[in-house]
């Protein structure tokens, strides 16, 4: 059927945008995609929405599916030219048009005449002769035209009924909704290999309407369910729903309110600041406009980020006003540059030195590093300090040391070494380097505490940098915990160190700062992180903030060491936090989790995807590389949302010609 151009165009942009740019790589799916106009099935009053990603209304109040799912089942179900398929739900007839397009016959049942009669009108005006529409009930199958090389059932059951198992020939396929609950499911793929053996495979989480049917769910336990996002019903509504009208809508961050809502945790010590990217700029602006308000209005006086600890320590000696024995230094010079070097820091570090400009040096604010890598440049931190308070244990240093000066400038190849057993570790060297300076505390501490912290925490992260590079051949969770029990333990001591009164604002990923306990990170991978060491240490005392988007744009690599990009960020998957939150209609919000009770929290706390992206990006592989299961409610304590959010400004990482070196800092 001839379609306006406008219309061609925008099915290949839905296409393209929501199914293609999901993982769904079979060709032929995708021109079946293209080829039928989903706004033929739809009522006139909404083929207006015919391209969004949503489920849609329809008449006799069903709904139509979302794009995306008709296409994941169809290409579930592999189906070849010359397959006789059996559709169960055939609703308006759109996944049956699509279904005609890819094999040779379509046996399409409703249980609703009026929509049958509506889905054969359609279908045999569009000129689909190869689908046949019949009133019935869809659990029993169509016996008299089986064996079906495959089976597509757009609603979920309690199991796959026995009759469709049946009415499969062998190797046929049969992809359907199974759950416990009318209206949580997994999709299944069952195959028939045998006169009585069949192989079930799990593909993922999804939400359809209930089967009715003998072999379904009984109707008066389901009856007025009609979506297959999560229905409407008398506890609250669909999840999306829920979030909407449990959420408070923030203002750009910024706008001087935007922070205000926050302020219900100025009591606390410990505030974690997370970001679903290290490339969003929203996420930066948003927490520092929290930080500032946490600063400002409630005594905060610790901005601790996932930053290497010598970098930081050059960003606090300018915000606090202090001098650099050791003159200008350029930082952030380490992949990836744009995490930090980027125009959002640059201008919360400007307004930070202004904050603390009429500021005593222990009211003022300071900017630490918690992160691991920094080898080389704590090796010259503690070495620089040494020379300046105590040649002669400056020299022992040197000496202890130099077991690393080989592997300075490359530490990942002394954890090569090391487990080749062709180079003795380090360990005992850079240990005994640590206790040397601690044994001294007194003495150095006198000639000046702040200086004398540095050196102690550089030589701390030195050797907790050398059993980091030293095992991470290993594989599995020790690299990872160790890397968030140094990041903890310096948090830690940067408390004790500012005092009893001291509260601490922790920018990281959301990966460090939600309880792991609730992820797929602690559940599956025994790995442990910042935020759950931060709750069982602090309890209440603290409180741990996610942050989501759905699309948009985001600065990352492909690979590690390569060129920052300006990358489209794939919309979230079905199923997700993210794409509940989006359904939600919430361009930008906060959702308190904390607060949260009843049918909403038991919702959120079902397991869910959850998006983690990092310095890389491999869109091409999301599912696999970048989702996660999570229970939110245990995972943070509130979660922050922006619908659409866009790449931070990245920084050139040389000068430019004219500037000073220490530029953009004005270090």
């Amino acid at each position: 059927m001839p379609r306006a151009n406008t219309a061609r165009a925008k099915t290949d942009r839905m296409v393209q945008r929501q199914i293609a740019r999901r993982g769904i790589g079979d060709g032929r799916v995708l021109a079946a995609m293209r080829k039928v106009e989903r706004a033929d099935f739809l009522p006139d009053a909404m083929r207006e929405f015919a391209y969004e990603d949503t489920a849609l209304p329809i008449e006799e109040g069903q709904t139509v599916s979302q794009p995306y799912i008709v296409a994941r089942m169809a290409e579930a179900a592999e189906l070849g030219t010359g397959d006789r398929v059996l559709e169960v739900g055939a609703g308006s007839g759109y996944a049956a048009a699509v279904l005609a397009e890819l094999a040779a016959q379509v046996y399409a049942i409703e249980r609703h005449p009026a929509l049958a009669e509506l889905a054969r009108s359609r279908l045999s005006a569009l000129g689909y002769a190869n689908v046949e529409v019949r009133v019935g009930d869809g659990t029993l199958g169509w016996p008299e035209a089986a064996p079906f090389n495959a089976i597509v059932a757009s609603a979920g059951g309690p199991r796959v009924p026995e009759p469709l198992r049946r009415q499969l020939a062998v190797g046929g396929r049969l992809v359907m909704p199974v759950g416990a609950s009318p209206n949580r499911q997994r999709l299944m793929r069952v195959t028939r290999t045998g006169s009585d053996t069949y192989e079930e495979e799990a593909l993922e989480d999804v939400r359809f309407v209930p089967l009715i049917g003998a072999e379904g769910w009984s109707s008066d336990i389901v009856e007025g369910a009609s979506s297959n996002i999560e229905p409407a019903s008398a506890d609250g509504g669909s999840l999306p729903n829920l979030i909407r009208q449990s959420a408070l809508v923030l203002a750009d961050p910024r706008d001087a309110n935007f922070a205000e809502p926050f302020d219900r945790f100025g009591d606390r010590r410990v505030v974690l600041l997370g970001e679903a990217s290290h490339g969003t700029s929203e996420f930066y602006r948003a927490r520092a406009a929290i930080t500032e308000r946490l600063i400002e209005k409630h005594g905060f006086d610790i901005v601790a980020v996932e930053a290497d600890w010598p970098d930081a320590a050059v960003i606090d000696r300018y915000v606090r006003h202090r001098t650099s024995a050791d003159g200008p230094k350029q930082v952030f010079r380490r992949f990836p540059v744009w995490m930090w070097r980027n125009a959002e820091v640059d201008a919360f570090v400007a307004r930070l030195r202004e904050h603390n400009r009429p500021l005593r040096g222990e009211k003022q604010a300071g900017f630490y590093g918690l992160d691991i890598y920094s080898l080389s440049d704590s090796i010259d931190a503690v070495l620089g300090y040494l020379d300046r308070v105590d040649s002669g244990a400056a020299q022992v240093a040197r000496e202890r040391y130099g077991c690393l000066t080989p592997w300075q400038q490359d530490p990942s190849v002394y954890g090569r070494a090391v487990l080749n057993r062709g180079y003795r570790d380090c360990e005992p060297a850079v240990v005994s380097a640590l206790t040397d300076l601690l044994s001294n505390r007194l003495s150095y501490a006198a000639k000046g505490d702040d200086r004398f912290f540095d050196a102690v925490q550089n030589a701390q992260l030195v050797a907790s940098a050398e059993r980091y590079y030293r095992i991470i051949y290993y594989g599995g969770a020790e690299s990872w915990n160790l890397r968030d029990r140094h990041m903890f333990d310096t948090l830690a001591r940067l408390l004790d160190h500012r005092g009893p009164g001291s509260k601490a604002v922790v920018w990281a990923h959301n990966s460090h700062i939600g309880d792991a306990r609730f992820t797929d990170m602690g559940r599956v991978r025994d790995e442990l992180n910042l935020g759950q060491l931060c709750r069982e240490r602090f309890g209440d005392q603290m409180v741990s903030i996610g942050f989501g988007t759905h699309t948009g744009t985001v600065a990352a690599a492909h690979g590690w060491g390569e060129p920052m990009e300006i990358m489209e960020v794939r919309p979230s998957l079905a199923d997700s936090i993210e794409r509940h939150f989006h359904d939600s209609g919430l361009g930008r919000g906060v959702l308190v989790l904390a607060d949260t009770k009843g049918i909403l929290r038991e919702r959120l706390a079902a397991e869910h995807l959850e998006r983690f992206i990092g310095v890389i990006y491999w869109p091409e592989t999301e599912r696999q590389s970048h989702y996660a299961g999570v229970e939110l409610p245990g995972q943070f304590d509130a979660y922050v949302w922006f619908d659409r959010t866009s790449a931070v400004e990245p920084l050139p990482a040389s000068p430019r010609p004219g500037t000073p070196e220490t530029w953009p800092f004005g270090l």
